[in-house]
């Protein structure tokens, strides 16, 4: 139940052309402490809830559980998590032994798209398309409790 993973800023929207599924997602949390986070997505017709721990000193790896629940569920607890549901599409780009899965931000979020990608090992090496930008895997700012309540249209350009 762990998670390794490194988040990119997108460049440009290259990365469209190289999609193999996408899938529209409305997730929010009912927990955002800094030592855990508890979120309700619905992504198309599935639902989830979903912990996750505090990552390393990297940022790279972190406990995450994660459990299928039904929609209509998960519509209900929409309705009690903290200020700022989410709403992006996400789009899977295969690359080399892996997949970017890239996630365009709608709403208060508009104009931000990241990239992430899951791996077996911290060091494990990986294919860079050359759509991927700079990593912000530590940068806390990118992590989507944080965009839930500190949207990106209210950062300072």
């Amino acid at each position: 139940m762990q998670e390794i993973e490194r988040k990119f800023l997108v460049l440009n929207e290259d990365f469209k052309s190289f999609a193999t599924h996408q899938k529209n997602i409305a997730q929010g949390y009912l927990n955002t402490h800094p030592s855990r986070t508890v979120r309700v997505r619905i992504a198309n017709e599935k639902a989830f809830l979903t912990i996750k721990g505090k990552g390393n000193d990297s940022g790279t790896t972190r406990f995450e559980w994660e459990k299928e629940i039904p929609v209509s569920e998960a519509q209900s607890l929409l309705l009690l998590c903290e200020k700022g549901v989410i709403k992006k599409t996400r789009f899977e780009i295969p690359a080399g032994n892996h997949v970017f899965e890239v996630d365009e931000f709608y709403g208060e979020n508009q104009g931000l798209v990241i990239a992430e990608i899951e791996l077996s090992d911290e060091n494990e090496a990986f294919e860079r398309p050359n759509w991927l930008g700079k990593e912000v895997t530590n940068d806390e700012r990118y992590y989507n409790a944080y965009l839930s309540k500190n949207p990106f249209s209210e950062w300072e350009k």
